[in-house]
């Protein structure tokens, strides 16, 4: 992680914040000791300045999230929302003499209702044990983000994150039936339903999903579960070139399939991870689809799938007999931005997105800048999506590659965009891609998202310096 820290004095106005949270809040909620707050001062991202807290906050309570915003208030203090910082644009990384209010400890799942197919939880529940808890009812929350074992509810919240299930089941944003959030001067309002259906008013739910904590503190949330799907098998099919595994995709879904997971990885991805675990994929594979299926003949659907690669091209095509098999397949996909990491020792992740038809194109285009800044960029990919994830390898003790880093993630942004995409499928703004989204969105879209963001916090202290 590349970041900047000034450190910030322990003066008698934070003295002051501390003694005045101190009077709502448990003395263990509150952090001062500055080997411990530096801790909280930044998420996973790369380039991403971070500044020195002057304080860390972790309630367990609406009410005592209600008194950190009130105190904020009335002395001025931004505040930054955090959840496990497992974010990758700096939308969670601390400004200086901010508090940090770091949501992990409010993690209880207060309700699972098979009836309504709803969960009710607290932000700092962890995604994977939400999946675990429903699971228990037969139920099924899809939304899956690669840190799923560490990330919370609240920052896949803060940030619409999005996963490998995302092209049949959706995003985040799709499970968000209704939300508390405390807003910037301590009011506790509430948004959405509990009901399958509902239109009453403005979908504020909606747009509190996504705005990286810069409109309010979510506290509690309703999520939509779906019932268990069945155990999905899993087929693999190797291509002589990116652009035939490209032209599969576009085959697959233009068929009507709905694959549970429809995956894929450039040369590069392969050739890292074939470094890394020994796994024995074949040194000529250009680009590996990985096709899943969780429907009750998942295997017929295979079948059809198999065929459609074997026509746009494929040189080989192994569909799993079974659950294990299945797993087996999928290792390498999960084994490839750990791989990607170990080439030069640091990664910074894009999540470009793209028209599905346009992903040939995208991934080419990466291929050319690779060989421009002559860096190592490996593309993972959930390519029902047409959401990319170019992973630039470089070394961080370097200058030169480090600038040439930098220079080729701008690039990539900048080729989404030319390609009809976004700069953004399920990472966020964050302080990383603040300019490229007044490129995306237009001097327009950047007034109308700066007065929505004055009517929620007039004063601007929910996480300045964010989005835009």
């Amino acid at each position: 992680m590349i970041v900047s820290r000034i450190e910030a004095p322990r003066d008698e106005a934070t003295s002051n914040l501390t003694d005045r949270l101190l009077a709502g809040l448990p003395a263990d909620a509150v952090l001062v000791d500055p080997d411990v707050t530096v801790s909280y001062a930044n998420d996973m991202a790369s380039f991403c300045p971070a500044g020195t807290p002057a304080v860390v906050v972790l309630p367990r309570t609406v009410e005592q999230v209600q008194h950190v915003m009130r105190v904020a208030t009335e002395l001025r203090v931004p505040v930054v929302p955090q959840g496990a910082r497992t974010g990758l644009s700096g939308a969670a990384n601390a400004t200086d003499g901010c508090i940090v209010l770091s949501l992990t400890k409010m993690d209880r799942v207060l309700e699972i209702s098979p009836v309504d197919r709803i969960a009710v939880v607290e932000p700092g529940v962890v995604n994977a044990a939400l999946s675990r808890a429903v699971e228990e009812h037969g139920l099924y929350y899809p939304p899956d983000p690669s840190s799923w074992e560490m990330c919370t509810i609240g920052g896949n919240i803060g940030t619409a994150s999005g996963g490998l299930c995302c092209v049949k089941y959706g995003v985040t944003a799709e499970y968000v039936l209704g939300l508390d959030v405390v807003l910037a001067d301590g009011r506790l309002l509430s948004t959405g339903r509990r009901t399958a259906k509902g239109v009453a008013g403005y979908d504020l739910t909606r747009l509190f999903v996504g705005s990286e904590g810069s409109l309010g503190i979510v506290v509690r949330a309703v999520l939509a579960l779906k019932p268990k799907p069945p155990q999905q098998l899993v087929l693999a099919a190797e291509f002589g070139s990116a652009a035939a595994a490209c032209e599969a995709v576009c085959r697959i879904m233009e068929g009507g399939h709905v694959p549970s997971l429809l995956e894929l990885m450039d040369r590069t991805t392969v050739k890292a991870v074939n470094e890394l675990t020994r796994m024995g994929l074949p040194e000529s594979t250009e680009a590996l689809l990985l096709a899943a299926f969780d429907t009750p003949e998942p295997g017929a659907d295979l079948a059809a799938v198999g065929k459609l690669c074997e026509a746009a091209g494929a040189t080989q095509v192994v569909p799993a007999d079974d659950a294990a098999e299945s797993e087996l397949l999928l290792q390498a996909r999960r084994s490839s931005l750990v791989a990607l990491e170990a080439v030069k020792g640091t990664t910074m992740i894009d999540d470009v997105c793209v028209p599905r038809s346009r992903l040939g194109d995208m991934i080419e285009g990466v291929e050319r800048i690779a060989a421009k800044h002559r860096l190592t960029i490996g593309v993972v990919a959930h390519a029902g999506d047409g959401n990319t994830h170019p992973t630039v390898c470089f070394d961080a003790q370097d200058p030169d590659e480090c600038r040439r880093a930098r220079e080729s993630f701008d690039e990539i942004m900048g080729l989404g965009l030319e390609l009809g995409g976004t700069i953004t499928g399920e990472h966020g703004v964050g302080v990383l891609k603040k300019e490229w989204l007044a490129r995306e969105i237009g001097p327009v879209g950047v007034e109308m998202q700066r007065a929505v963001k004055h009517v929620f916090d007039p004063l601007g202290i929910l996480n300045p310096g964010k989005l835009f």
